[in-house]
């Protein structure tokens, strides 16, 4: 088997800068989440829990725009590998990308942008856990959805960078949903617990 080494170059600038933008933004709205949630800083500032959300959402979307030009970007100045090159993976790739995007899209149209961009750290919670499609598939689609998105591109790109830089954005997932769901579970259980006291 060849090296690694070979089709991955791990010192490229451009894939150490997706390297980093992947890491980034689970960390970033996880941090900015949380200050908000325990200070209301985001909300204080513009006047509105709905307001700072939104903006808090345009953010993150730039910033998840930008993390797949850069992933993109990594794959073009990486080598593709020969075997991925043929019918089989591309066509994978196709239907992994088909269903990501159908995941995502579903995702958010259940929850909406403000459950989708951290609506409940600002207070802004929904009435009831939302559990019909994608839910009813997994628990996380749209962390799932954009994986399966990731590994597509890699796919139809034959490149072996991209299927290493998808192993590294659905690690990070992992972390962030450890890090997530307890705690969105916490809000979630104050909320019961204070409409129990009323």
């Amino acid at each position: 088997m060849a090296d690694l080494s070979q089709y991955v170059r791990l010192q490229d600038g451009s894939f150490i800068f997706a390297l980093l933008c992947i890491v980034f933004n689970p960390l970033f709205w996880n941090v900015m989440a949380r200050w908000e949630y325990r200070t209301r800083s985001l909300s204080r500032m513009v006047g509105s829990p709905y307001i700072a959300c939104y903006c808090l959402g345009a953010v993150l979307i730039f910033l998840a725009a930008f993390r797949s030009h850069c992933f993109t970007e990594a794959m073009r100045t990486q080598p593709s590998l020969g075997v991925l090159e043929t019918p089989g993976p591309y066509y994978l790739g196709l239907i992994l990308l088909g269903a990501g995007g159908i995941l995502v899209i579903s995702s958010f149209l259940a929850l909406g942008f403000v459950g989708t961009y951290l609506g409940d750290y600002f207070g802004i919670l929904m009435d009831e856990k939302v559990t019909g499609f994608p839910f009813n598939i997994t628990e996380n689609p749209m962390y799932w959805g954009s994986t399966a998105n990731y590994l597509g591109l890699a796919l139809t790109n034959a490149s072996p960078a991209g299927l290493v830089l998808t192993a590294v954005v659905a690690v990070v997932y992992k972390v962030a949903i450890a890090f997530e769901g307890p705690f969105t579970e916490e809000i979630y259980r104050k909320k019961a617990e204070s409409g129990k006291n009323k």
